[in-house]
């Protein structure tokens, strides 16, 4: 299952990814930063973007493959629908906790995600076990429906 938390920089994101992965059984976590270091590839161009949630799609996909992998939680910004579309999630969680985030260039591409376009939206991320625990339960109703 491809998780996708998504949010302006700063939003809490990565460490939600990481308390998720000390939770959720047999899971993989992709981070936009690392992955974009691995590849040396810092373009946040339209097209950097892009090509970024789709190696992010791909990457999780691969892990997916292993027996042993059942979800992989991959954090990054996705600021448009276009890119979150890309990834493909089978459950989305916006990371709606900051006005705005601290570089520019992002916040003036950043579109608000339509209610369709997220499972669960955090408005006051503050990482204390039982909501950690509650979007895991989320997360794993949703697999099983």
């Amino acid at each position: 299952m491809r998780i996708l938390l998504f949010g302006l920089p700063g939003s809490g994101k990565t460490t939600l990814a990481e308390e998720l992965t000390k939770l959720l059984p047999n899971t993989a976590h992709l981070n936009a930063d690392t992955v974009r270091k691995a590849f040396d590839d810092w373009d946040f161009s339209p097209a950097g973007r892009a090509r970024q949630a789709l190696r992010m799609r791909t990457m999780a996909d691969d892990l997916l493959t292993n027996e042993n992998i059942k979800y992989v939680v991959a954090d990054f910004v996705a600021p448009t629908a276009e890119l979150r579309a890309i990834y493909e999630p089978h459950f989305a969680i916006w990371m709606d906790t900051i006005e705005e985030g601290r570089f520019e260039d992002t916040n003036k591409v950043w579109r608000v995600p339509t209610d369709d376009e997220y499972n669960d939206r955090i408005t006051q991320f503050n990482p204390v076990k039982e909501e950690v625990e509650r979007v895991c339960n989320l997360i794993q109703k949703h697999q099983q429906d």
